[in-house]
């Protein structure tokens, strides 16, 4: 597993830093695979402040160096809540950059909220048989994360059983940590699959334990479990979150 780091100064800076991240990620995708024209860019996000820094990809700039009618956009978690919630996932992403960056709708493949959650997973894992699967796994093009200050990453909390599913692509979450207590999320197996993960981390709040996982190694946090099998890792981070790494970067 290659393993990077990148410190912004500011949470403005880290979010040009991410934006050019992926688009360096789909450039990269572009020159290994030879694209023809029938070959999608599978692309999983996740929510909390993440899509607000993604807003950033809404500028010329960037947005004009990916074609967004190849990329298949799924998400990493999902809250069982409508599409129109505040909460959804979905929502906020489309909402911060998705409608700005003019995908095709139909290219962003949400979850049935009408659905109880476990049948919710049953179905989201049926979509996701679209993505190329490796060693029995959907595996992503890219899959951008977040780190709560539990360590917490997509919906796989720290003590929770479904850190340790090793069958399923996708799973239901009755009994979150943190409201809503209704989700989905992308298992670990698949985190792993993916060719290229980056997390998005800001925050004094979560310097301590960014350090015990980027630092220490310590897998004793769902995040620190994050380590692709045959790809790639990248942390960004803000002066705040890094300000316990070794002189406040690497």
């Amino acid at each position: 597993m290659e393993k990077q780091i990148k410190v912004a100064p500011t949470k403005e800076k880290l979010a040009r830093v991410l934006a050019q991240s992926v688009v360096d990620c789909y450039q990269r995708w572009k020159v290994e695979r030879g694209v023809d024209g029938n070959q999608c860019f599978y692309l999983a996000l996740s929510g909390g402040s993440l899509p607000a820094a993604l807003a950033e990809l809404s500028k010329p700039e960037y947005k004009n160096e990916i074609e967004w009618a190849r990329c298949r956009v799924f998400f990493a978690d999902e809250r069982c809540v409508p599409l129109s919630h505040p909460d959804s996932n979905f929502k906020t992403c489309w909402d911060a950059f998705l409608r700005l960056v003019e995908i095709p709708e139909g290219n962003v493949i949400s979850i049935d909220p009408t659905k109880e959650p476990h049948e919710c997973a049953q179905l989201y894992a049926a979509q996701l048989k679209e993505v190329p699967v490796r060693d029995g796994f959907p595996s992503f093009d890219l899959i951008l994360l977040g780190m709560g200050p539990d360590g917490h990453t997509a919906s796989l909390f720290p003590g929770h059983a479904l850190v340790q599913e090793e069958k399923l692509s996708v799973a239901a979450i009755l009994d979150s940590p943190k409201p809503p207590p209704c989700r989905i999320t992308l298992t670990l197996p698949v985190l792993n699959n993916s060719s290229c993960v980056i997390f998005v981390t800001s925050g004094a709040g979560k310097a301590k334990v960014l350090a015990k996982i980027v630092e220490e190694g310590s897998t004793e946090f769902p995040a620190g479990l994050v380590k692709p099998n045959d790809g790639s890792v990248c942390w960004l981070l803000d002066s705040e979150a890094a300000s316990k790494l070794p002189g406040g970067k690497l």
